[in-house]
């Protein structure tokens, strides 16, 4: 980003009022209409003069491979669970997605901390622009709770509580791999707006892992636009997780009603989430290792 204030709070503004639009876009447009009104208006507005931010390009294909590498294993594991072992088989799907989920988080933070010598923060976990991001999260987070839940008649507790729990497990896991890893590489590879759309383009084919058709993927791919630009906004994963977008697939998933998980799978997904925490801990005391001996 450059460091200039008032450019860059120019920026942040239309590019903030742009999502909240987009977010609010959802109570009229689905499937590729959403797409094409959310990729046509993002595109007209990256030709505004100072609208996009310079971005350092790095030469080299080895972050490339890694996205690459990484996407297949994290698509063809939630294919597996969810095509492959599909509910016929709960403890073959639970742990297909499991392992596909901590590939998509583990992965990252071993190529970003032990292969590129990277701190956390270039994964977007970081601390310097927290109240910013958190003032944008309570934006868009509002205007999603708004739009979705706001008076919304929840069923029996057994019946939402474990698809929250399991919103925000991969909401984790999608805000660290597409927005941290998967954006910010092709970002840096292909500049900023070829990077975002690739992103979101990327965002939306893996739910074919999923088992979707062609016009979810097709407003899957537009939501993904939404994310990557609210990402971008503020490179903090704070300002997805754990309000964003845990709250549109928890709204998605009690809607359809077509996932119904026990009271025993929060107990999954928590051991998820603790292996998940335990990656970002091993990076932060390897990266206290590695700088250690420079700085005695």
């Amino acid at each position: 980003m450059e460091h200039e204030p008032s450019a860059g709070r120019w920026r942040s503004t239309i590019w903030s009022t742009w999502v909240v639009g987009a977010l609010l876009l959802l109570s009229f447009a689905s499937g590729a209409t959403y797409l094409l009104v959310v990729a046509g208006s993002a595109l007209v507005l990256t030709l505004v003069p100072g609208a996009l931010p310079h971005v350092v390009r790095e030469p080299g294909g080895r972050d490339l491979a890694a996205v690459i590498g990484m996407y297949a294993a994290v698509v063809t594991l939630f294919r597996l669970a969810f095509v492959g072992f599909s509910e016929d088989h709960v403890v073959g799907l639970f742990l297909a997605f499991a392992t596909g989920l901590l590939v998509g988080v583990a992965g990252p933070v071993w190529w970003t901390v032990w292969v590129r010598g990277r701190p956390l923060a270039d994964l977007g976990l970081r601390r310097d622009n927290l109240p910013r991001a958190a003032a944008l999260a309570l934006l868009f987070g509002g205007v999603q709770f708004a739009l979705t839940l706001w008076g919304y008649d929840l069923p029996a507790p057994v019946d939402w509580v474990p698809l929250l729990g399991m919103a925000l497990v991969v909401g984790v896991f999608e805000s660290v791999f597409f927005r941290g890893f998967v954006q910010g590489r092709l970002e840096e590879r292909l500049g900023t707006a070829p990077g975002i759309a690739a992103a979101a383009a990327l965002y939306g084919l893996y739910h074919v892992g999923y088992g979707m058709g062609v016009a979810d993927i097709a407003f899957l791919t537009g939501l993904g636009v939404v994310y990557a630009v609210a990402y971008a906004v503020a490179r903090n994963l704070v300002v997805l997780w754990p309000l964003l977008t845990p709250l549109g697939s928890f709204y998605a998933n009690v809607e359809a009603g077509d996932i119904e998980l026990p009271w025993a799978s929060l107990a999954g997904f928590g051991d998820v989430l603790a292996l998940m925490v335990l990656a970002f801990v091993l990076a932060v005391r390897h990266r206290r290792k590695v700088r250690a001996p420079t700085e005695v």
